[in-house]
């Protein structure tokens, strides 16, 4: 067994597209209209489906937000530097909600940004480097 994808609801395709791709450096793997069921699936990722997990977004015709609930956490992305990546996506228009620092009782490296429906992403350091 392994991980295919995470599924994430979202109110406006072409804008999540957009962040995964333009601001977090996904790239976009498929797109497909489903008019009879009144949805797209889009799925992106930074390696190809076959070789690792993907996220993939949903988007339900007509409906613009969701309710994100208690019980969602984040989705991780390892990074090489997450000061540097915090920078390069906010120079990108994404948004930091906890800028890169020290994990709170440990010494790991993390930071949070949001997508455009509000979906936490953690930036995890990779354990190479120290600060």
């Amino acid at each position: 067994m392994r991980l295919l994808h995470t599924m994430l609801r979202v109110g406006d395709l072409d804008r999540s597209i957009a962040f995964y791709t333009e601001v977090l450096g996904m790239r976009l793997l498929r797109r497909h209209d489903y008019p009879e069921g009144k949805f797209t699936l889009a799925f992106v990722g930074f390696q190809d489906e076959a070789e690792g997990a993907v996220i993939e977004l949903t988007h339900n015709w007509g409906v613009e937000s969701y309710e994100l609930g208690n019980g969602y956490g984040h989705i991780a992305l390892e990074v090489p530097d997450a000061y540097a990546a915090c920078e390069a996506i906010k120079a990108r228009g994404g948004k930091v909600t906890r800028e890169a620092g020290p994990m709170k009782h440990g010494s790991t490296v993390i930071a949070f940004v949001e997508d455009p429906d509000g979906y936490k992403i953690e930036l995890i350091q990779s354990k190479g480097r120290k600060d």
